[in-house]
């Protein structure tokens, strides 16, 4: 069988690499246009551009596939690679660009005469909760229990197509975006190369997803790091590993911003009287600091241009007392304190 990839960060690496040791034909990658990064912002290709060219595989760019769009050329000239490819399927994995029509039609329409099994995409979650850009991110955020893999028959919808596979994972306590994700791109990769397996000898049986239950996964902004103190801590917890590589949960002290990269709820605490942010202990265990309901122990920080660090380790370059609070006053003392 022969497959169009569609597909930039590493969870889509993860599953091209899959595919290509499965021993499916893989003919053409279309992947986003290469991007400033690190700290000399030199243009660097994405995770997928640089597997499809170690493996020769052609390679498209394409700002955009509407061929009515502001970038039309780049569509036309994307559509022209599609047709050479002359590909059974298309598999489409955080690609990070919408599918217009021609494209979910010339795939259906197949290689050689053949029909086409149309664009399959690899969403990570269990749909149809969490459609959109950040489900990895939204499932840790919102303290869901599971999350999963669903891969999906592509419509022109964002994330509505009928659902061909779908495998559930456990959310761990510990589970970071990073980790979460990791292995989720495992799973996806292993699901993709059964769904095309299945769909090669007419296994598929695709399921309508259910019209209860629609959440929408939006794109993470970087303001969202920014602990907000008086929340829960349980909420905060949560969010702390939801923004685990990116954009990192973070707080202000002494005029200098602390990114959060670790924490356990504090159950031991006594909090009356205590102001929201306001760090309750310092010791090698942690700094705990009070929240809208429940304390935080920080147990994993970071210095701007430093490394993460274990509290005690941090400790040693920073110091925190008890009765500084975190966040807007910036290392003032509490009233009282």
């Amino acid at each position: 069988m022969r497959i169009v990839f569609a597909g930039t960060p590493e969870f889509a690496r993860v599953a091209l690499e899959r595919l290509l040791a499965a021993g499916f034909e893989v003919p053409l990658v279309l992947t986003q246009p290469d991007r400033p990064a690190g700290r000399g912002m030199k243009l660097q290709a994405s995770p997928v551009k640089q597997l499809a060219l170690e493996h020769g595989i052609p390679v498209a760019q394409p700002r955009s596939l509407r061929l009515d769009g502001r970038y039309p050329d780049d569509a036309h000239a994307a559509q022209q690679a599609l047709e050479a490819a002359d590909a059974d399927a298309m598999v489409v994995a955080a690609y990070g660009l919408l599918l217009p029509q021609w494209v979910l039609d010339r795939m259906a329409a197949g290689s050689s005469g053949r029909r086409g099994f149309g664009c399959l995409n690899i969403h990570a979650s269990l749909l149809p909760r969490w459609r959109g850009a950040a489900p990895i991110h939204r499932a840790i955020e919102a303290g869901d229990a599971d999350t999963g893999i669903t891969i999906m028959q592509m419509d022109i919808g964002l994330d509505t197509g009928d659902m061909l596979l779908v495998e559930k994972t456990p959310i761990e306590p510990t589970d970071t975006t990073a980790s979460l994700h990791d292995r989720l791109a495992a799973l996806g990769g292993r699901m993709i190369v059964e769904a095309l397996e299945l769909a090669a000898c007419g296994g598929l049986r695709p399921v309508r997803q259910p019209q209860e239950g629609v959440t929408y996964a939006h794109k993470i902004e970087k303001a969202e790091g920014s602990i907000d103190w008086s929340l829960p801590a349980s909420v905060i917890d949560r969010r702390v590993r939801a923004f685990d590589p990116f954009p990192g949960a973070s707080t202000e002290c002494c005029g200098e911003v602390i990114k959060v990269w670790c924490s356990e709820i504090d159950s031991g605490s006594c909090l009356p009287g205590k102001h929201e942010g306001q760090i309750l202990t310092v010791n090698a265990d942690g700094v705990t600091v009070a929240c809208g309901q429940g304390a935080l122990r920080l147990t994993v920080l970071q210095r701007a241009g430093g490394k993460r660090l274990a509290a005690a380790d941090f400790l040693r370059g920073f110091d925190l007392q008890p009765g500084m609070v975190l966040g807007a006053a910036g290392g003032v003392a509490a009233p009282g304190a």
